[in-house]
């Protein structure tokens, strides 16, 4: 009897050796395989477990559909949108326990879609010709998603690619095998930050949330942590969000490629998850470090973090759409939205004598808080730092409320 049993996705007509290949690697290790064809043209050599029929049909599509469309995208897009659906029920139903992709380019669009639609904790490998490529955006990435390049073997097995294959075929069974999904019974706080360095409400907050009944997971906001954690919140998964690190927004609409989508910060709300939200590292704009300065950002103060990851100070009229844009995405927001503003600053450095501190664009950015703050809303002014111990005081009494008033229940 096999332990886990790992669903193998590609298009087997083109791909029927390497995907039979890894199906051999994990049943050779113990375990059990179910195998989905999303080719669209052609056969494979022996029948799958889920044919390409089956998959364009979970779509609400057809094979048929997807040879008459006459382009290959919007084939590929059909099986993508069957692939993800019948891979969801598949899943729901207890029939695998992990996922593996193989695919080029074509075979990676479907594979980001399929992955995306499985929850987080599910093990998800892509094997691609363009892992790790800049051609895959951020938004498109699973939050939990694992990726290895399928080097040399664009066409037939040989030894080079064997390496790969057979090393993600171990990967997803051993993940299978290994992984302690998310536990929901126990409610969940999801939070946003940035290492103890730059913000420190998470050393205060995150025993003091425990202590009240709650898990707390802190998501570090660097592009792919805010997608797991707007992946999170649009699933529901959270009884309250403590959302105090918004940069990733910033990053996005100053033209960064470290970003979390332009949903960053909408998903808790439209969930009607309960919000409280600051203002975290709001004035910094990350950038690649070993990348040019973007041309928005070009002659402005660079603050170098580390090899990979630098930071731009923004002017005052850029905070200034920092903080529409935090409006805008709070506007539509269905649950209660708390937003506290600590009129002495949102990041370590730019305290009163820091090395980053700039008074009139702090001061910019309030007055643009106050003046665009939607009427759903909240809006708390604190005459403290977010680092100090007033903020997460105030935070904690206002999260104590929630619970006496049942907005939050532990």
């Amino acid at each position: 009897m096999s332990d886990k049993t790992i669903l193998v996705v590609g298009t087997y007509d083109t791909k029927d050796d390497e995907l039979n290949y890894i199906a051999d690697v994990i049943r050779g290790q113990g375990g059990a395989v179910r195998t989905m064809d999303i080719s669209v043209l052609g056969d494979p050599g022996a029948s799958c477990d889920y044919s390409k029929h089956e998959v364009a049909e979970a779509g609400g599509s057809s094979i048929q559909a997807a040879i008459d469309s006459g382009d290959e995208n919007a084939a590929m897009q059909i099986m993508a949108q069957g692939a993800s659906a019948l891979a969801l029920k598949l899943y729901r139903e207890g029939v695998f326990d992990g996922l593996i992709v193989l695919g080029g380019t074509m075979g990676t669009d479907v594979a980001l879609d399929l992955c995306q639609a499985l929850p987080i904790g599910v093990p998800k490998y892509v094997v691609s010709t363009v892992s790790f490529s800049p051609l895959i955006p951020p938004e498109r990435l699973p939050a939990d998603v694992q990726m290895i390049l399928w080097a040399g073997g664009l066409y037939g097995l040989n030894s080079i690619c064997k390496a790969s294959l057979s090393q993600a075929a171990g990967a997803v069974l051993g993940a299978a095998r290994a992984v302690e999904p998310p536990d929901f019974s126990k409610p969940l706080i999801g939070m946003t930050s940035f290492g103890k360095t730059v913000l420190r409400y998470m050393v205060s907050l995150k025993p003091a949330l425990e202590a009240r009944g709650f898990e707390v997971a802190v998501f570090h906001a660097t592009g792919m942590g805010g997608r797991a954690f707007e992946s999170l919140a649009a699933e529901g998964a959270f009884a309250a969000v403590l959302d105090f690190a918004p940069q990733e927004l910033g990053n996005h609409i100053m033209g960064s490629t470290i970003s979390a989508g332009s949903d960053r910060m909408t998903h808790a709300g439209a969930s009607g998850t309960p919000q409280m939200v600051s203002i975290g590292c709001y004035d910094l704009v990350d950038f690649i470090g070993w990348q040019q300065v973007p041309p928005k950002l070009a002659g402005q103060e660079v603050h170098a973090h580390n090899r990979l990851l630098s930071s731009v100070m923004m002017t005052p009229v850029q905070r200034r759409e920092m903080a529409r844009a935090m409006c805008r995405q709070l506007s539509g927001a269905r649950g209660p939205v708390t937003l506290f503003l600590p009129l002495q600053g949102g990041n370590e450095w730019d305290r009163a004598g820091g090395p980053l501190h700039d008074a009139d664009g702090l001061a910019a950015f309030c007055d643009e808080v106050r003046a665009q703050c939607p009427d759903n809303v909240t809006l708390v002014e604190l005459d403290a730092h977010i680092n100090d111990p007033e903020f997460s005081d105030r935070v904690l009494a206002d999260f104590d409320e929630w619970m006496a008033t049942g907005v939050v229940k532990p």
